[in-house]
Order: structure tokens, then sequence, then C-alpha cells
């Protein structure tokens, strides 16, 4: 119970007991750890992301949610929350692990070094890419691509439409797919010859009609390994474009239920 006193104006003092700043005190205390161990998780392990763009549908459609594995390539300066504020300079990654071709990776922006991009790697160091009518080229030979059938997008007027959707497989095995809204004559399926510097990356959008990627030297061009975030791991929400995922009261017509948990690749 509490306890209370006159004061010396006589009205009651309500004086706690000991017990109830213990409690505060020790709420106090599971807050702060828990903060401390989420951020943790978010600078060391997992990030979550969301797809705001089109850029890699068919793989990852507007409205997924992901997590992105921090430890996959190691440690950079753009591990940490609000990178672009702290003044750390440049210096490589530690436990460093070089992404593998075909691996969906948030990366930030070269041009700003502070925006959060998602694309697959397409170039290692050293290779040489070009788009060719549409067929992607690494190191001289075209990459394997198989017609499936067609996928059901958005056209840049906003309606339904059906785009060429293809299997391409790259040279160590990995299987995706990719889809040409605008055929094999789109403004970036006929390109110059890309040459990949040391030490950087060559990024695609699998929406390869609707993506700004390292085709584009001015806005995005060759992708220093220090920039990279995270490996895209799994999905473990998604919801249709335009619908917020706070409105609860929508999911069980607009989650992508099927989506749930699967991984990418």
């Amino acid at each position: 119970m509490e306890r209370a006193r006159l004061d010396r104006d006589g009205k009651h003092e309500v004086r706690t007991q000991p017990g109830t700043w213990a409690s505060i005190r020790e709420t106090l205390k599971v807050g702060i750890q828990a903060l401390l161990i989420a951020l943790v998780v978010r600078t060391l392990l997992f990030q979550p992301f969301n797809i705001p763009s089109g850029s890699l549908i068919p793989t990852l459609l507007i409205g997924d949610y992901l997590f992105v594995s921090k430890y996959s390539y190691g440690y950079s300066k753009y591990s940490l929350p609000l990178s672009e504020y702290l003044p750390i300079k440049s210096g490589g990654r530690v436990w460093a692990a070089e992404p593998k071709r075909g691996d969906i990776a948030v990366f930030k922006l070269p041009k700003d070094n502070a925006t959060d991009y998602i694309k697959r790697v397409i170039g290692l160091p050293g290779d040489k890419i070009q788009m060719i009518d549409g067929v992607l080229n690494i190191n001289g030979k075209p990459v394997k691509r198989e017609r499936i059938a067609d996928y059901e997008t958005i056209d840049p007027y906003g309606q339904a439409t059906k785009v060429p959707q293809y299997n391409e497989t790259l040279p160590n095995g990995v299987v995706h797919h990719t889809i040409e809204r605008d055929g094999d004559n789109g403004f970036w399926d006929k390109t110059e010859l890309y040459t990949v510097p040391p030490g950087h990356f060559f990024m695609m959008g699998d929406n390869r009609d609707n993506s700004t990627d390292s085709r584009d030297l001015a806005n995005v061009g060759y992708v220093p390994f220090e920039n990279f975030v995270g490996r895209a791991e799994m999905i473990f929400f998604s919801i249709d474009e335009g619908t917020p995922a706070w409105q609860i009261w929508n999911w069980p017509a607009h989650v992508r239920w099927g989506r749930l948990f699967s991984t990418i690749h």
C-alpha cells in the first residue's frame, strides 16, 4: 500500500514505497536491454527492408518485406544504421566474403553513399558485361535464357499487360526469372561493353526494361564492395501494392499469403 502524511500546508503527500521504484527501474532495465539487443541484431545479423519499386519483378514485388543478412559479406561502414551521418572514413570490410554471381543484394548507391538499392549481382570484378538485343553477355558469351509463360504486369500507362518472361541461367548455374517489358528493343537492351573494375560489382534488375542499375553509369554504375549492406534472404511479409502494411483490416484480402516466409533466389 501507499503511505501518506500531511505536508506543511496540511495537504496529503503521497509517498511511493521503495518496491514501486524498484519495479520501475526493472522495467526500464528490460526496455533498454531489448533496445540494445534489437540494435545488435539489426547491425550485425538481420535488417528488414521493403520493396518500393518494380525493378526486380518477377522475383521481388512492390510490397514485399524481406530480411537481409548483414553478415553474409562481412561488415563495412555501411553496415551501421544511419551510416551516412557517421563521421567514419571509408575503410573496406572486416570478415569480408565477396558476393556471388546471382545474389540479390542491398547496397548503398555509389552516387550518394546513402540511398539503399537492391539488385542482382551479375558481374564480378574483371568481368566484361554487355546487353546485345536483349540477351545478357558475360565475358563474350551469351547467357542461356529460355522463354517461359508470359508474365502479367502493368505497362507504363497503368494498363494490365502480358510480357515475355525467361528463365536465365548464369555461368555459375544460378537460375532466375527475368521479364522484358519492351521486348528485346528496350533502351538498355543494347549497351556498350562494360568492364567491371577491381573491387567492384555489376548489378542489374530482373525487370530488365524497368530497372535503373549498373548499365546506367551516370546514376548507378559499378558498385564498390564496401557499399554492400547485405544479402536478401527471405520474404517475411508481402502485401498488394498500394495497400499500407499497417492497415490490418485489409490483410485477409490483400496479403500475398503464398509469399510469406519464402526464400529469395
